[in-house]
């Protein structure tokens, strides 16, 4: 890739050359795909990301195409070609087809869409785009939401096409808009939240007319769905640099109308420094939590590790002995997250972990002394659940001191935990711990039927089986009894 001021005739072309040599190397489709277009009188050309992956070397099973043909000529075209066919995309113009091919020896598999030449803007007051078609591609270009993403190949007489200086961009590392920033965000907000997100997956640096725009135009991205919002906020939160991303929605003031609880955390320093600034602290444990996922990027972890100190600017209070303290911020912090994840339409389920997570974070510092019970451990097993490894993660996160004699203490007495937990787990399977009496059993032992004290004797058995560990069926019979003699 050359550098922004090697913007040569020969050096472009050359450069050109290979990206053309790469995406039919790595996407033989796509020119079979361009040659029925033509033979069907229309054009088609490969689009946007595909085209700067493929710059970038980069080129996934992803293709995104464009072209004159009208939905309905589209899908004349490819479903005679393609091995699946969907269409739920028709009404922006977007027809979608799955095709598998041969290449050397393997075969491999291509998600493609293929949309119409198109033009999207909103008006003031709604929050679903307007889709007009257009009747050429450079028309289609300009409308795309940044230089980089507004390149094509067209096919299949592969002729690169750029009308916007998209490759001197790429080479550069800086996301600029075809036309003026503030005409592309009128046209659709939420490229605003893209370019914090190209930043992060990119690592580019945003022009800073863009981020003037930005920052004029923040109020705009409220008539953007909650739905659109979190796919952007996922993406970049997934991205190699998030922080990147982050900190330019914070910049920016974009935050202050998608995540609030995230520039909240600037807390003002006190004359003397007695806290650590928290908005930072939380960038680090967000970069030292994806440091140790193991299995690829974890949405869940990322998500606590960004939120779980965002209760803290709701319970700092300045003791009189001079300290700062943020007392039960873990539980304010949960429920903040559950709040402000539900209006992004996250799952249940993604509420639910992420917030627990939250309420969780803190739970280790109760022992810091490392002096760990049996039942303590298995309380703190227990309420984990299946979030116990993301907790492991999460815990270890949050130590960002420059103080390396504490966080090797912190370290050390987390490793003990860990040890701990693994040699219970050999005795007692904690992963599913449950009394040693169910439900049947309890009515059976009793006498009763279903009811509020059944459930009250299933809880003070599980009381008993966190504080002792495994009874057995006698003994666990002999303590139903005594309590059940005890409730009268």
């Amino acid at each position: 890739m050359p550098n922004a001021n090697e913007d040569s005739p020969s050096t472009l072309s050359e450069v050109q050359h290979r990206a053309v040599n790469e995406l039919l190397r790595v996407a033989p489709v796509a020119d079979e795909l361009g040659r029925r277009f033509r033979e069907a009188g229309f054009h088609l050309a490969l689009v946007g990301g595909s085209v700067r992956d493929a710059l970038l070397g980069r080129l996934g099973n992803d293709l995104d195409f464009t072209t004159d043909a009208r939905p309905e000529d589209v899908l004349k075209i490819v479903k005679p070609w393609a091995d699946t066919v969907w269409d739920v995309g028709i009404a922006f113009g977007t027809i979608g087809c799955q095709k598998s091919a041969r290449v050397g020896d393997a075969v491999r598999s291509w998600q493609i869409e293929v949309t119409t030449y198109r033009s999207e803007a909103y008006d003031r007051t709604s929050r679903k785009p307007e889709v007009s078609y257009g009747d050429s591609i450079e028309e289609d270009l300009v409308r795309r939401d940044f230089t980089v993403n507004a390149m094509a190949l067209a096919l299949p007489e592969q002729r690169f096409i750029d009308p916007h200086g998209g490759l001197e961009d790429l080479a550069a590392g800086v996301l600029r808009t075809p036309g003026t920033p503030e005409d592309s965000f009128s046209d659709d907000p939420l490229r605003m939240l893209r370019a914090a997100r190209f930043a992060a997956q990119l690592d580019f640096e945003v022009a800073d007319e863009v981020v003037a725009a930005m920052e004029a135009m923040s109020d705009r991205i409220d008539i953007v769905s909650a739905e659109r919002v979190q796919a952007e906020l996922n993406k970049l939160l997934l991205a190699a640099h998030p922080r990147k991303g982050l900190a330019l929605l914070v910049d920016s003031g974009l935050a202050d109308r998608v995540l609030p609880e995230l520039p909240a955390l600037r807390l003002e320093r006190d004359e003397h420094h007695r806290h650590k600034d928290v908005y930072h602290h939380t960038l680090i444990v967000l970069e030292q939590a994806i440091d140790l996922e193991e299995e690829g990027p974890d949405l869940v972890l990322r998500l606590a590790a960004l939120l779980h100190d965002i209760g803290k600017p709701r319970t700092r209070r300045f003791e009189t002995d001079g300290r700062v303290s943020f007392h039960h911020h873990e539980v304010v912090g949960a429920k903040m997250t559950k709040k402000r994840m539900t209006a992004l339409k996250y799952s249940n389920d993604m509420v639910r972990d992420v917030s627990r997570l939250v309420e969780l974070h803190l739970r280790f510092h109760g022992y810091g002394d490392g002096d760990w019970t049996d039942s303590a451990v298995r309380r703190y097993v227990r309420d984990a659940g299946p979030l116990l490894d993301r907790l492991h993660k999460l815990t270890r996160s949050d130590c960002t001191t420059r103080n390396k004699r504490k966080a090797n203490t912190l370290s050390r007495a987390y490793d003990g935990l860990e040890e701990r937990i693994a040699q219970l787990q050999e005795q007692e399977e904690l992963d599913s711990i449950r009394p040693d009496l169910d439900g049947n059993q309890i009515m059976e032992i009793l006498g009763i039927g279903p009811g509020p004290a059944v459930g009250r004797a299933y809880a003070h058995l599980l009381e008993l089986r966190l504080e002792h560990g495994p009874m057995g069926r006698d003994a666990a019979v002999t303590a139903l009894k005594e309590w059940w003699a005890a409730q009268g």
